[in-house]
């Protein structure tokens, strides 16, 4: 009988995967992962959410719950330092720098799909399978059958040769039918609320997070156009590109967003127009094929909940691509994922280094 290690999470996903693989004749036991320990790094935030014990802690006892009604067995592994190590330090680095970084594709390369794979075949795996929703055939990557709930831009970023053995029992289902699994089978997570916000880190108050870690740095919040000081902004990791909300003008009525912002000056620009979001053209590095296609035309999403938009590859050496946008898109972001689409086929991604409009690199984003 082929083992396949779960990697079980606590969520309700994770625990409908595990179900449907043991309902398949698999010998499966679970896995779960702790990532972040709050006392250790600091996050006071996350010592004090008013809870008896700490979520993580939570939701380990949830899936022992999922695998004792399951009949199946648990196992622990602390990845606290490689975690920090390998993604909330290039998470920080990156903030420091004025970028977007994205610290759950950096969490899927380096421990789901490195760190977590190793441990699983210490426990004699033949495959390891998560609760993403995402699928694989024939050694593609395809979206999700539930594509609001398709994972496959968080994945674009895992090594090719990682996917080998890997099973994503729920991508061919949606997400009512995976609540509707979970209640048939009493789980105890049936209705627990998805979880949100940094990779196995959860719901923070992002500024005060941040500020953990980084010194704040107040600065001018400038008028694009204008180019008149019109607040003061809070530190630039706080602040992204299409930003609308928190932006520090809330007395000002109109319509505005964060659109740039210069290091060097420690300077946040804010536009009330916004044709100064948008761009037609990215450069982007670290680029990571999962697909042996090489296509001319593709589309490209620039965010997770973003549309995919039709764009033209220029590869060029160094592993870099230039991506051009056959439409203008708006709030392409330096440090955000551009991932790269044929169809239902995920090709990979890479990581946006420079931005331009009519040839023109975006002073504002420098």
């Amino acid at each position: 009988m082929e083992k396949v290690i779960v990697g079980v999470s606590g969520g309700v996903d994770s625990a409908v995967a595990l179900y449907l693989l043991k309902k398949q004749g698999f010998q499966v036991e679970g896995l779960f992962m702790r990532n972040w320990d709050s006392s250790i790094n600091n996050d006071s935030e996350g010592m004090t959410l008013g809870t008896e014990i700490c979520p993580q802690e939570e939701d380990y006892n949830d899936a022992l719950s999922v695998c004792n009604s399951l009949g199946v067995k648990l196992h622990r592994i602390d990845f606290i330092k490689e975690y920090w190590d390998y993604v909330f330090k290039y998470f920080l680095d990156e903030l420091k720098k004025g970028r977007t970084p994205n610290p759950d594709m950096l969490c899927n390369r380096y421990i789901k799909f490195d760190l977590f794979i190793k441990e699983a075949k210490k426990l004699g795996a033949d495959y390891i399978a998560t609760g993403h929703y995402a699928r694989l055939e024939n050694g593609k990557l395809l979206r999700a059958k539930d594509l609001n709930k398709d994972q496959t831009y968080f994945l674009a970023d895992v090594k090719r040769e990682m996917f080998r053995n890997v099973m994503f029992p729920i991508g061919n289902i949606t997400k009512d039918e995976v609540r509707k699994i979970a209640l048939e089978q009493n789980l105890v997570v049936a209705k627990k609320k998805d979880s949100t916000g940094i990779c196995f880190i959860g719901e923070r108050n992002y500024q005060k997070f941040v500020q953990n870690y980084l010194k704040v740095n107040p600065g001018p919040i400038v008028d694009v156009e204008t180019k008149e000081v019109i607040g003061t902004h809070q530190g630039l990791m706080n602040y992204t590109i299409g930003q609308r909300r928190n932006v520090g003008i809330g007395g000002n009525p109109k319509k505005h967003f964060v659109c740039g912002k210069n290091l060097e000056k420690n300077t946040l620009y804010v536009t009330f127009n916004e044709e100064y979001l948008e761009s037609d053209e990215c450069l982007i590095d670290n680029v990571n094929f999962i697909s042996g296609e090489r296509p001319t035309f593709c589309t490209a999403k620039f965010r997770y909940r973003g549309c995919d938009y039709p764009v033209i590859l220029n590869y060029l050496e160094n592993n870099e691509i230039i991506v051009k946008f056959q439409e203008m898109v708006k709030a392409v972001t330096p440090g955000q994922a551009c991932v790269l689409y044929l169809g239902e086929e995920c090709l990979g991604c890479g990581f946006i280094k420079q931005v331009k409009k009519n040839n023109e690199e975006l002073w504002y984003l420098k």
